[in-house]
């Protein structure tokens, strides 16, 4: 017959303890309950396995045979148990965090900061890469929680993650310090339409930012200039600094730069939403719903200091 694992690794344990009763305490039983599944055992398997005693109990030289495979099972089933724990966080509660470049420098060190003073015990990674890269990533298993961006669309997930929405980041426009606009009253949005014409550095064609730039272009009729494209938008203001061009980027990306000034931009208003992607199910990555709310936390105030201070 096939040898049923359980029954292997209670005899294993009735030969280590020398008893019934210790055996039965290991697995979480009483020694009727235990005693009931030794008959059980020693009916299946045609013999005795366990001679009882006053003084205890020890096995037989068929109950040792099959001990001996036990004792495999109990040390499998103890390295299990461990990995689990691991996994589960009670040894150390892990998160993985996936995030890009603006959002890791303003929003992330804030929330991060807040979950360990919280959780001193916890151990955080960061991972920084694209959008699409980041919700593969998630999608995989390979991290916890992201934060990734989308332009004009929700983000495409699997049926078992979720995005919770936690920023809208508005585009600005980027002009050179000489540019005919720079110099309106700090405040003043840019529209579109008055940047029509304009030679301009974009984002790399295929990207989702571009996509969006080249759909609003093709709708206001801009007929821009690409002179050039980068996928990074600090590359693109320190080129919009050289007096190269313009360039349309998110506010949260938006740095001081040599040369170059930032406006608001209207007419239409564009923003890329930032989201944390994650999994339905939490309770393998507790520390996942906490960080969330700490991004939102942070989120909702950098919204408010956005709303009382505009560009300029």
């Amino acid at each position: 017959m096939v040898a049923d694992p359980a029954q292997l690794r209670m005899l294993a344990l009735v030969g280590a303890h020398g008893s019934m009763a210790g055996a039965a305490a290991e697995l979480g039983l009483t020694p009727a309950a235990l005693t009931g599944q030794v008959a059980r055992a020693e009916r299946d398997w045609g013999v005795p396995l366990v001679l009882r005693g006053p003084r205890g109990a020890r096995l037989t030289e068929a109950g040792a045979t099959l001990a001996r495979h036990g004792e495999g099972v109990d040390e499998l089933c103890v390295r299990a148990g461990a990995e689990l724990d691991e996994l589960l966080g009670r040894t150390t509660p892990r998160l993985r965090i996936g995030s890009f470049l603006s959002v890791a420098t303003r929003v992330l060190p804030q929330a991060m900061t807040a979950l360990r003073h919280r959780r001193p015990d916890s151990e955080l990674s960061i991972v920084e890469g694209t959008s699409r890269e980041l919700r593969r990533r998630v999608t995989e298993g390979e991290l916890d929680v992201a934060v990734v961006g989308t332009y004009f669309t929700e983000p495409d997930l699997a049926p078992w993650l979720v995005g919770v929405p936690l920023l809208d980041d508005p585009m600005v426009a980027c002009l050179p310090r000489e540019h005919r606009l720079a110099s309106a009253p700090a405040g003043r949005p840019v529209r579109f339409a008055q940047l029509r014409g304009e030679r301009w550095v974009a984002i790399l064609a295929g990207d989702a930012a571009r996509e969006q730039f080249d759909r609003v272009a093709a709708e206001q009729a801009l007929d821009p200039q690409v002179v050039f494209q980068t996928e990074s938008y600090d590359v693109a203001q320190a080129m919009v600094g050289t007096g190269l061009g313009v360039a349309v980027l998110a506010r949260l990306a938006m740095r001081r730069t040599a040369g170059a000034v930032h406006r608001e931009l209207e007419r239409p208003r564009l923003a890329r939403r930032l989201w944390a992607v994650h999994a339905r199910d939490t309770r393998l990555t507790p520390l996942v719903d906490e960080m969330v709310g700490l991004l939102q936390d942070v989120c909702s105030d950098l919204q408010g200091d956005w709303r009382s201070r505009p560009v300029s």
